[in-house]
């Protein structure tokens, strides 16, 4: 995990690679909690007994915004500020949906810090990030995210 004392520290790393996450499993009831929360109910991630038959590999597959929103909880290991304020998600550039994420996979985060620049109490970090599945070849993830730390 890096470690810095204050976000202004984060300059010093532009251009590195800022770590890899531990690995998170992706199982059919988060996919489930997932498609009540936003009202996607595709069947592709819900109907477990569709996707044994009608699916590559049989298995359900995550919805790509919730590969998405797994980059906060993934990224708490990567990156820890001590002495921030607060730390704010402002936005994407660019998202690609890869590869799919089957249910009962696991993915963890690469991170490389892109761009550090000052703000008003703070910096904005542009990351280049990619979620990877557990034994694919292909990440399933692959955006250019935004994040505001503030002192």
């Amino acid at each position: 995990m890096l470690e810095v004392e204050k976000p202004a520290d984060m300059k010093a790393h532009v251009g590195q690679q800022i770590g890899t996450s531990e690995w998170v499993l992706v199982d059919q009831a988060m996919i489930d909690k997932f498609a009540e929360a936003t009202g996607d109910h595709q069947w592709i991630h819900v109907d477990v007994e569709r996707a044994k038959r009608e699916m590559p590999g049989g298995k359900t597959i995550a919805h790509g915004y919730l590969t998405l929103s797994l980059l906060p909880r993934l990224s708490h290991n990567i990156l820890h500020i001590r002495k921030r304020s607060r730390g704010i998600n402002y936005g994407s550039n660019k998202v690609r949906f890869t590869a799919p994420v089957p249910a009962g996979s696991r993915v963890r985060l690469h991170q490389t810090l892109k761009n550090v620049e000052d703000i008003e109490g703070g910096v904005r970090m542009t990351f280049d990030s990619q979620i990877e599945v557990e034994g694919s070849s292909r990440p399933a993830l692959v955006a250019e995210n935004i994040g505001l730390a503030f002192d």
